[in-house]
């Protein structure tokens, strides 16, 4: 109830008591619109699932308080401030000013942003993209806010363009997910739905705080418990949701003591994951000796490959090793084991706790390995469920946004546009960061997000940005990347979920892909933050026209006028949207076909699900040293800064904090409410060892596991070195950073 009461005060102050009325009853319903922040499915007609008139979280209602917001940030507000101030202030008030109203641009020289008309605005990001020595030069960043039909166009004007660097927010989240998957069962996507998460008899919740993150999945786990599943939670934190779940919406949440969510709580030590899952795959294999009929062998004879020698390596397991890297008992892995092999129906999730290690991926297809052995994989209530951060996220990768897109989609483009496409890998998140150091990309364009803060090393990326000749950012509120400009800098204000978006044919609507890929259509209602706003198809439609000239084959006013059209074409290229706008216009979307779970297809080298053989390898960790993972507060969303509140975790007013075990305190001879520094070291190419450190964090003593620490991002993002990446994703390693505290002083406050 906290929540809801929290709910309704941040939108009351940021949108006033009407817009919250007209606002919040629309968010996640069939007519209305979708929640600009996570991509948890809905409910489905055909499950028989109806949606609750209050549809939405906490976190929900704060990312549409914010975006609604009557807040705004024009002319004047860039007058007063010029662009030093704003590198001065946190992220928290730079998210609290309000909507963009005007476009404005920065050029050499000046110290504040100005205003500019639209078609100026286009003058000059073509003039400094076509001055370029080769397309090349210039990279596309995407945010997983951006629509299906605007990241099918933007795609689409880059690759007209010339270049195939379409770095996006995946490279950063779930790129170990994505290349884990497509290795074993042949697509970089789940293979569950809502209703098979529901009536599972076991789920895994691994490396993922939904409390926080995604707290409608709580409302599906207290149904799995209501239909006698059990769930085992795999943190190195104990998170608040999955001990025990109030849900506001029914009465014994709103008035009782709630529900208890984890049957088995794995408090393990960051980076024990694989060692973990290896132990359990082993736990079955042996299992399977002793008894017989544990494993799926029907399934693993017909639709696997590898079993042999993955069951050759995993039957020998040191129990000494796995103990040490999981910091849990043997007994605790063994009673796990036991309710994996009593479950006829297993589904395993996770989120950024397993992807960002440096064995992310191999973390992963273990996972999957441990799902195979008993033949979780195209089965009812059963299988593989990665939880997507952004809301659209997965739906930018289905349209394209990736810079490694396969020849088959390329042609299809080329078949459809007639534009040649080309065809050498672009860059990722990383690899753009790199190249934009050593001065091999000029140019930045951004359709959504705060790149500046949701990369790693922070300090790197900001020279790296302020290294270009233009960065270009679609927004709808300020953020750190306003801040640290190129030479020339625009900000192209843009219309939010919520909004109204009129065009020529008459009001458009938009479509997502959530997290299980479902395809849904999005209708925002509020009038416009401001009459200078264009939605992001607009943007990309004029840019293009500006730039490719009024000679390109691609008649991209028609896009701008109606959408349908857009997605006309998107039923022509992409694999699965046939039908695309009869399909989208049914109650609840269209659900893409997956073939690992819609008939046990599985589209990979082998023609089959493939097991796989991992090896960890141990974290050295020095004597005195800790180690950190970076996290959300409850009061953020991705690198969004709602409040400086954790309620969960107890903490207020407050944001540079350190949480660390009690014992580990004591043994670092410090207190709670120490103020330290954090070190963290890093031995590059060249064998050079260079340090990071972030200043005046607040101790706090947090029941996390021995051995282990945890901050918040995007202040810990300066920890993270830009070479320390997950083998084969190129995913920063932001959940395993060695470092060490130094003691420091000074006032406490700014924390």
């Amino acid at each position: 109830m906290k929540g809801v009461l929290v709910s309704l005060q941040r939108s009351w102050e940021q949108m006033g008591v009407s817009r919250t009325t007209r606002t919040l009853p629309l968010l996640n319903q069939r007519s209305g619109f979708d929640c600009p922040g996570c991509a948890w499915p809905d409910p489905q007609e055909a499950d028989g699932d109806k949606r609750k008139a209050a549809e939405f979280c906490e976190n929900g209602a704060k990312a549409v308080a914010e975006e609604a917001t009557t807040r705004r940030v024009g002319p004047d507000f860039f007058a007063r401030h010029s662009v030093a101030d704003l590198a001065d202030k946190t992220d928290y008030w730079l998210g609290q000013q309000g909507r963009i109203t005007h476009p404005v641009v920065l050029r050499g020289g000046d110290t504040h942003y100005r205003p500019i008309t639209w078609n100026e605005a286009f003058d000059v990001i073509a003039s400094e993209l076509r001055r370029l020595n080769g397309p090349d030069e210039a990279t596309f960043y995407t945010s997983g806010r951006t629509s299906n039909e605007a990241a099918f166009l933007h795609q689409l004007l880059v690759r007209s363009f010339g270049t195939n660097n379409l770095p996006d927010c995946s490279n950063m989240c779930h790129e170990s997910s994505g290349t884990a998957l497509t290795e074993t069962i042949g697509i970089g996507k789940g293979s569950v739905s809502l209703s098979d998460l529901e009536h599972a008899d076991l789920v895994l919740v691994v490396g993922q705080n939904p409390g926080t993150n995604h707290p409608r999945m709580l409302a599906s786990l207290e149904k799995v418990k209501h239909r006698g599943g059990r769930i085992v939670a795999v943190n190195p934190l104990p998170e608040t949701g999955l001990m025990r779940f109030k849900n506001p919406q029914n009465l014994r949440g709103a008035l009782g003591r709630g529900s208890p969510l984890a049957d088995e709580f794995a408090q393990i030590r960051i980076g024990g994951d694989l060692a973990l899952f290896k132990a359990l795959g082993s736990l079955l294999l042996q299992a399977e000796h002793d008894r017989g009929g544990v494993l799926d062998q029907q399934f693993i004879d017909e639709c696997t490959h590898g079993y042999d020698e993955f069951a050759d390596q995993a039957r020998w397991v040191d129990w000494d090793e796995v103990v040490e890297a999981t910091g849990l008992p043997r007994e605790q892995i063994t009673r796990i084991a036991e309710m994996l092999i009593d479950s006829e129906r297993t589904v395993a999730c996770w989120a950024m706790g397993l992807t960002q290690h440096k064995q992310g991926v191999d973390t992963i297809r273990e996972v999957v390995n441990l799902m195979l052995l008993r033949g979780m994989i195209g089965k009812p209530g059963a299988g593989v469920c990665p939880v997507r951060g952004h809301s659209n996220v997965q739906g930018d990768r289905t349209m394209g946004i990736w810079e490694k897109m396969p020849d088959t989609f390329l042609d299809a483009l080329e078949n459809e546009f007639g534009v040649t496409m080309p065809r050498h890998h672009g860059l990722d998140t990383v690899d753009t960061l790199k190249a934009m150091k050593t001065g091999n990309v000029k140019a930045f364009f951004a359709v959504g997000g705060n790149f500046a803060s949701a990369t790693p090393d922070t300090r790197g990326t900001e020279r790296a940005l302020r290294a270009c000749a233009l960065t270009v950012q679609v927004s709808t509120k300020l953020n750190r990347s306003h801040a640290v400009p190129g030479r020339t800098a625009l900000i192209l204000p843009t219309l939010g979920r919520t909004e109204r978006d009129p065009q020529e044919s008459g009001d458009q609507f938009v479509t997502v892909e959530d997290s299980m890929s479902v395809v849904h259509a999005s209708r925002g209602r509020l009038a416009p933050a401001s009459e200078h706003l264009l939605s992001e198809v607009a943007i990309i439609s004029r840019l293009a026209r500006k730039l490719l000239g009024p000679e390109h084959p691609i008649r991209w006013e028609d896009f701008e006028a109606d959408y349908d059209v857009i997605r006309d074409h998107i039923a022509a290229v992409v694999p699965g949207c046939a039908n695309f706008n009869r399909r989208v216009r049914q109650p609840d979307g269209f659900v893409l076909p997956n073939g690992p779970r819609d008939n046990r297809t599985f589209t990979t080298k082998t023609g089959r699900a493939n097991f796989t053989v991992n090896i960890p390898e141990p974290i050295e960790i020095p004597e005195g040293r800790l180690l950190l993972q970076t996290l959300r507060s409850h009061d953020q969303y991705n690198t969004t800064i709602y409040g400086l509140s954790d309620r969960y975790r107890g903490i207020e007013d407050a944001r540079r904090v350190v949480l660390i075990n009690a014992d580990d305190i004591a043994s670092l001879d410090l207190a709670d409410g120490d103020l330290v520094n954090l070190v963290s070291a890093w031995s590059g190419d060249q064998g050079v060892t260079e340090e990071r450190r972030v200043e005046r964090f607040r101790v706090v003593a947090y029941p996390t596991a021995k051995g282990c620490a945890a901050a918040y991002y995007p202040e810990a993002n300066p920890l993270v070195p830009l070479g320390a990446v997950a083998e084969r994703s190129n995913t920063p390693v932001s959940k395993a950073i060695i470092v060490r505290l130094e003691r420091t002083t000074g006032p406490e406050q700014d924390l």
